[in-house]
């Protein structure tokens, strides 16, 4: 990418989004172009041509997308296929008719079988089931990653994918049940430590296996990626580091300095056994991350504080 090139940035209000405009901007780019939700709604494929025959940008990072945690994913799950569905659908063929250099579609590592062998590989992609927590998403990111494959294989474009491990930092949603373990923990011991609770009850038994990754880290791979690579199989993107959700609880209480016991509610859903990305691929590419668990938490805690509107969405 010249840093004169048109980019389009699909979900930059969001936590991906806005860590690649940041990174984007701290590199230089000079003509990136974002449209909110309000001005351009992805899932109207009518409004999305538009634009693109309208603005034609010569790069898209495709990093919108309707997210959740586990209770938000299970209670929705048509409206979370759908809506992702069309919306990477429009965006990857309006692309595609306008005549887009190269596109980038974001995924999740939720795509990768629930039995997986660990850590995993891109290659293990659709080798046995879904975790059906997340299944409808799952199959709708794995969707936008074929459609972007098939399209090379068709018509020789040069779109690309990562998949993100569980992803964490600023511009996060804060929201008690609607969000993911991280920013979902800083919430609760956050309110706990303000009320001086005895105890916090957290989901599960703690034993599930986790990788964190600072979206802006994320952020500074994908351009990273947008450089440097081209190919139909995905990229991971995660830390190669593991550790428990009850150790991970433990670490945001200490940040956070609430002092209580942590219980564990049993009779709730623990997800999937183990997730670790096999990130060999993109370490062979020349990149590896740069933020510690530890100080990444600190920097999600600070932005907690200091967005309000996050922290209540």
């Amino acid at each position: 990418m010249n840093k004169t090139d048109k980019i389009y940035v699909a979900g930059h209000r969001g936590m991906v989004g806005s860590a690649i405009v940041r990174c984007l901007e701290k590199q230089g780019y000079t003509n990136i172009i974002t449209r909110t939700h309000k001005e351009l709604d992805l899932t109207n494929q009518a409004a999305v041509e538009e634009f693109f025959a309208k603005e034609k940008p010569d790069y898209v990072f495709l990093a919108a997308a309707k997210v959740g945690g586990i209770v938000a994913n299970q209670s929705a799950l048509a409206d979370f296929m759908y809506e992702n569905m069309i919306l990477e659908m429009n965006v990857i063929h309006s692309a595609w008719k306008n005549g887009c250099k190269k596109l980038e579609f974001l995924g999740s590592s939720c795509i990768y079988p629930r039995m997986a062998p660990q850590p995993m590989k891109e290659s293990c992609l659709l080798t046995s089931e879904l975790e059906k927590t997340n299944e409808a998403y799952a199959l709708a990111k794995i969707s936008g990653l074929k459609y972007c494959e098939f399209l090379n294989k068709q018509y020789g474009t040069d779109y690309i994918s990562v998949m993100p491990t569980n992803l964490y930092g600023p511009n996060d949603n804060y929201h008690p049940t609607h969000s993911h373990v991280l920013p979902a923990l800083i919430r609760r011991f956050h309110e706990a430590k303000e009320a001086g609770l005895d105890s916090v009850t957290c989901w599960g038994d703690g034993s599930p296996l986790r990788e964190f990754l600072y979206v802006d880290d994320l952020a500074d791979l994908c351009v990273f990626l947008m450089n440097n690579y081209s190919g139909d199989e995905t990229v991971n993107a995660g830390t190669g580091k593991e550790l428990t959700i009850k150790e991970l609880t433990e670490l945001v209480a200490k940040v956070i300095g609430y002092n209580g016991k942590i219980l564990w509610d049993t009779s709730k859903p623990n997800g999937t056994p183990r997730k670790l990305l096999d990130v060999s691929k993109a370490t062979a590419l020349g990149w590896t991350y740069k933020t510690e668990l530890e100080d990444g938490i600190r920097l999600s805690y600070e932005d907690f504080l200091n967005n309000p509107m996050r922290a209540e969405r």
